[in-house]
């Protein structure tokens, strides 16, 4: 065998040897992420419950012609979906990493008492202070605390959400 084809096979091999490689690695991170929040389908959820600190709870629901109505008192019309929509659509929010609740002092990740509690079709997560490491908060979903990007956090009612009689 001449040299140069000698050196192309060796070449072939080493990068078959990175391919392989590198789709071991992929398949290992898809098998070992952490997912998402929770199993629920945002755009399913037909129920939501937000409690804040200082505040009274809000309940909202999902009616068959899709729009979200406010149940607090008499029964009103939200006006803007898209706000529920999105507290829906932390049901799908990827978690960066998952721990026992038992690994925590649950008032130091303030957890004891929650930030926000958020309930999406009856599933509880209870939002605690947000990570000193970055923009991710702790969130508790059942016995386990996960982090998420602080984008999924529920909001204050300081932003208004206007309504339709």
């Amino acid at each position: 065998m001449k040299r140069a084809a000698r050196q192309r096979l060796l070449l072939l091999l080493a990068v078959l040897a990175l391919l392989a490689l590198a789709g071991w690695q992929w398949q290992h991170d898809v098998n070992n992420a952490p997912g998402q929040l929770t199993s629920l389908d945002p755009l399913a959820i037909s129920h939501i419950t937000l409690s804040l600190p200082g505040a009274p709870p809000l309940h909202y629901e999902k009616r068959t012609d899709g729009h979200w109505w406010r149940m607090d008192g008499t029964p009103t019309r939200v006006a803007d979906d898209s706000r529920l929509r999105d507290i829906a659509d932390i049901a799908a929010a990827p978690v960066l990493s998952w721990r026992p609740a038992s690994d925590f002092d649950l008032a130091k990740i303030g957890l004891a008492p929650p930030r926000a509690i958020l309930e999406l079709d009856g599933q509880s997560l209870a939002f605690g202070a947000s990570v000193v490491t970055g923009p991710q908060h702790y969130v508790r979903v059942g016995q386990r605390i996960a982090l998420v990007s602080s984008r999924y956090t529920p909001r204050s009612p300081a932003i208004k959400i206007t309504e339709l009689n």
